[in-house]
């Protein structure tokens, strides 16, 4: 029974990835635009030179990319690559390939946001733990109304008013980048120093906007189990308050709160666009926005692919593991 419920989740996986993958492939050539000749188009109007030969140049370039071929071909080469994790070279950053692009921001990202979305879930799920259990401090409920605001105001507007008055007024922290203009990263102590403090003001707007999601969530599966069996069962035993929050009511109540935190690290890789741009923040949010300015669809496709993969991974390990977390679900046909 657990093997072929395995089977079954991990066809379905491939299935999706499939799907997502034609439809990357399909989109940007029925949008019309060629990216060759527009990135040709646009560098001979910045360097002032004349179009001559623009024609003979594109197709040039598009035998290189492999873009003269047939549909069929293109996607057949497509899928190779893809299986492969080569996603090409890049238009917009030509010879550079996509892969160095992804492999140069990638780690900015999964170092704040994974850092940033461990430290929101635990701040989060607890806060609201503490607001659902009736036997919490009073002054607790106090705490209620801002996270209320804060999970009502975008991540992206919190990083402006953070920004004005942080970076721009107190001049506490640096305006926007990874680390300061005029160093060369390093692996050394001060710069890992100066990488966090970069990261402080953007990491902070994520945590502050998603606090109150996870807050709010937890508050209320805290609310449900109260009347449930086992807290009856719990509380007739005579178990102290401390006990039969922890494992009873909190262990029961995390559940779909592990399963939102899956989904948020799949999506990690995209998780933060506005903000890493706001904040010129050198990751892969970053990258991408670069890319669709650009109309590098290369980059945007394996950025996208990712995505996929990392969304559609974390969905299948959930499937896989949720049975094991919580015994009422169990690995039958259907």
């Amino acid at each position: 029974m657990f093997q072929y419920y395995i089977v079954r989740r991990f066809l379905f996986f491939v299935l999706i990835i499939w799907l997502a993958s034609t439809t990357i492939f399909l989109i940007p050539r029925l949008s019309g635009q060629d990216p060759v000749k527009e990135k040709l188009l646009l560098e001979a109007q910045r360097g002032g030179h004349m179009q001559a030969g623009l024609e003979e140049m594109a197709k040039a370039y598009q035998k290189k990319f492999g873009l003269d071929k047939p549909l069929y071909v293109q996607y057949v080469n497509y899928m190779k690559d893809l299986v492969r994790f080569d996603f090409g070279p890049s238009i917009a950053y030509f010879p550079k390939s996509v892969n160095s692009l992804i492999g140069d921001s990638v780690i900015w990202t999964l170092g704040l946001l994974s850092v940033v979305t461990f430290l929101a879930f635990f701040l989060g799920t607890l806060a609201g733990a503490l607001l659902g259990w009736p036997r919490s401090p009073g002054f607790l409920q106090y705490v209620f109304m801002p996270i209320l605001t804060l999970a009502a105001i975008p991540y992206y507007l919190l990083a402006l008013v953070l920004i004005y008055i942080f970076a721009f007024n107190l001049e506490w922290f640096p305006l926007f980048g990874g680390y300061a203009v005029a160093n060369l990263p390093e692996w050394s102590f001060t710069f890992a120093i100066e990488v966090i403090h970069h990261a402080i003001l953007p990491g902070a707007s994520i945590v502050l906007a998603s606090l109150g999601f996870w807050a709010l969530g937890m508050r209320g599966m805290m609310i449900t189990t109260q009347g449930e069996d086992f807290m009856i069962q719990a509380e007739a035993k005579g178990l102290k308050g401390i006990r039969m929050f922890f494992n009873y009511a909190v262990r029961n109540a995390i559940l779909p709160q592990t399963t939102a935190l899956a989904l948020s690290l799949g999506t990690v890789f995209t998780g933060s666009v506005l903000v890493e741009v706001i904040f010129r923040y050198p990751g892969l949010g970053n990258t991408l926005y670069q890319a669709i300015r650009l109309n590098d669809f290369f980059v945007i496709r394996g950025l996208i692919f990712i995505v996929i993969v990392s969304l559609g991974l974390a969905t299948f390990l959930i499937d896989i593991a949720y049975p094991l977390l919580d015994p009422r679900v169990s690995y039958k046909k259907g």
